[in-house]
């Protein structure tokens, strides 16, 4: 699998960009509401990040996987925390969630440079 994330999430933000351009109310309410889930309270942007990770590799979305390992690694997420949130997805998501957490390790490795 050669994936290149950056590409994959940049293809979600120009999808985006296409639905609000279609669907301007439905598109702000919805990022509104990401801005609202997203925002650190009880609970920091970076570890909401790797909760939204986990979600996206339990339920199989290429570009939520994409977005959501730049987003935690924007927010300083580590190798090591990724790795863990992967872990945790494949548990609750099983054999398929491993395949994600596999492209999720390596969107890592190519937001980070390596």
């Amino acid at each position: 699998m050669g994936e290149d994330f950056k590409k994959i999430a940049s293809d979600v933000v120009t999808g985006v960009g296409l639905l609000r351009e279609g669907s301007p109310d439905a598109m702000k309410a919805f990022s509104a509401l990401s801005t609202a889930a997203t925002a650190s309270k009880a609970l920091d942007t970076k570890t909401k990040e790797l909760m939204a990770l986990a979600i996206s590799i339990a339920v199989h979305c290429d570009g939520c996987v994409a977005c959501h390992t730049k987003m935690a690694h924007q927010y300083g997420a580590s190798r090591e925390e990724v790795q863990e949130t992967i872990a945790l997805a494949v548990y609750m998501g099983g054999g398929p969630a491993a395949v994600y957490g596999a492209d999720a390790a390596r969107a890592y490795d190519q937001f980070s440079g390596k």
